[in-house]
């Protein structure tokens, strides 16, 4: 049978004071350094959390004015075709020419209506999709940065 020291195992002389400080200050400045790196990280996602709001709210500038101005064109559109079909109602000689040029009109409306929203859509989707982008990106290259680390 194996025989037990005790007196190493009380024994402090076995306890070397200067390799637990060299420990310590290996421990510390390694956790400096990724305390460090961590903030330049955050530092890095901030600036660039900052850049794609900015990039966004010019987008969303721009997609709002690219809206606002399919729709002020939709209005001008309507407000020509009902001037023109009030021009020519001014010369309906008969009921019944009344109601063709009517039901004319109103089918013509109904078609260009569905026309014009599939256009506001189609924009109104091209203008989502420019806004999302940014911050998808910006979303995309965040989550590699701290995948990587």
């Amino acid at each position: 049978m194996a025989t037990i020291k005790t007196d190493d195992v009380f024994s402090i002389a076995s306890f070397d004071p200067s390799k637990f400080t060299e420990s310590f200050r290996e421990f510390a400045e390694k956790g400096a350094q990724q305390s460090k790196d961590a903030y330049a990280k955050l530092k890095t996602a901030g600036e660039e959390a900052g850049k794609t709001l900015e990039a966004t709210v010019q987008t969303a500038q721009a997609g709002s004015v690219e809206i606002g101005l399919k729709a002020i064109d939709i209005l001008r559109i309507n407000s020509e075709n009902s001037l023109s079909h009030f021009e020519a109602l001014l010369g309906v000689k008969s009921p019944a020419e009344f109601f063709e040029l009517q039901t004319s009109f109103i089918r013509k409306q109904a078609e260009l209506t569905v026309e014009q929203a599939k256009s506001i859509q189609e924009t109104t989707k091209q203008v989502a999709e420019k806004l999302a982008k940014p911050s998808k990106d910006a979303a995309e290259k965040a989550m590699a940065s701290f995948k990587v680390a």
